[in-house]
């Protein structure tokens, strides 16, 4: 019997915390025209000419803080996510795990899959909200490289799954784990994205940006927004834990460049805070299913140290889903529903 293919897919991560590798990384990440989306020439004076050579020894020091024996924290939770799957789902099925950027490559994973004759393949990307700059560059790369193959099988893509319940539940059953009661406000910090990348995704132009609240509801009108999603998913987990909108703020961390990115910043955010008094700080990073720089090192070390020099004593992180045998569940959930519809 043929099998069913699923493909998992993450951001990615250097090959090691060495500065080649890192530049590596950096070089493919940035290079891609859905990261930054502008035109090749002046994409690639911007990247190659100003940012690699400055920012890959640093990233590379950061990446070397959080690397542990195993590696990369990011591709070590993908592989443990992936041999559990493969475990529930059994052998009618092959599960395989890419990245859009390093190793293993998307192209790698899919030829695996292919090796198996698999009839069709599910894709999974691991990101809750869908940004042109990861969901849709995932899209992208697998259609451009299924479409070299004489026999395409059929494949199927998840859009997002930002508001899904039982993913709420576990971030807020990891909040609750340090005790909401024993902090001064709640922080729910997502990955940050240029403000054209909205504008661009608004194919009205009549929505995005045109006031100061149109991403802290989520409509038709607005359905695809990241930010949106953002806020809903924020939102959710807030309700499930109780919260009023006085005791949290959504926020957006780890932007590059000088050009306007979604606001507002956690940088600026937790300084505010410090000034107002207050001495802790839990922080959600609700766009990351697995922890990774952006988490083990922003958020529990950068701001941790900015937050005790404006005045402020504790910034907490709140675990990702990481190995929860939750997470596998529900990627789980995912496969079997997907078939479920093409059965109906």
């Amino acid at each position: 019997m043929m099998k069913k293919g699923i493909l998992l897919v993450n951001l990615g991560t250097p090959d090691s915390p060495s500065v080649p590798d890192v530049r590596r990384y950096l070089d493919e990440f940035l290079m891609d025209g859905r990261v930054i989306d502008i035109k090749p020439i002046p994409r690639n004076l911007l990247v190659r000419g100003a940012i690699i050579p400055f920012r890959a020894p640093q990233s590379a020091k950061i990446y070397k803080a959080i690397w542990t024996d195993e590696g990369s924290p990011l591709l070590i939770y993908g592989m443990q996510n992936k041999e559990r799957l493969q475990e529930l789902l059994g052998d009618e099925y092959a599960v395989a795990l890419g990245m859009r950027y390093q190793k293993p490559s998307i192209e790698s994973a899919l030829n695996e899959l292919k090796a198996q004759n698999v009839k069709s393949i599910q894709v999974i990307p691991l990101f809750p909200q869908y940004a042109s700059a990861t969901t849709g560059s995932v899209h992208q790369k697998i259609m451009e490289i299924v479409s070299k193959w004489l026999v395409i099988p059929e494949i199927s893509f998840m859009n997002s799954y930002h508001d899904l319940p039982e993913m709420i539940d576990i971030f807020a059953d990891n909040g609750r784990k340090h005790g909401i009661e024993n902090y001064d406000h709640v922080i729910f910090s997502f990955h940050g994205l240029p403000q054209r990348q909205l504008l661009k995704a608004d194919h009205t132009k009549q929505h995005c940006l045109k006031n100061g609240t149109c991403c802290q509801t989520l409509t038709d009108q607005n359905f695809f927004c990241y930010s949106a999603q953002c806020h809903d998913t924020a939102r959710l987990i807030a309700e499930n834990l109780g919260l009023n909108k006085d005791q949290y703020t959504v926020s957006f961390q780890s932007r590059l460049g000088k050009e306007p990115w979604i606001e507002p910043f956690t940088s600026q955010r937790i300084h505010e805070l410090a000034k107002q008094g207050k001495k802790r700080l839990l922080v959600f990073c609700p766009a990351f299913v697995a922890d990774c720089l952006e988490t083990l090192y922003e958020i529990a070390v950068e701001y941790q140290e900015e937050f005790v020099e404006a005045g402020g004593e504790k910034v907490q992180l709140v675990e990702s889903l990481n190995d929860d045998p939750r997470w596998v569940d529900i990627l789980k959930n995912f496969v079997l529903k997907e078939e479920k519809q093409i059965l109906d």
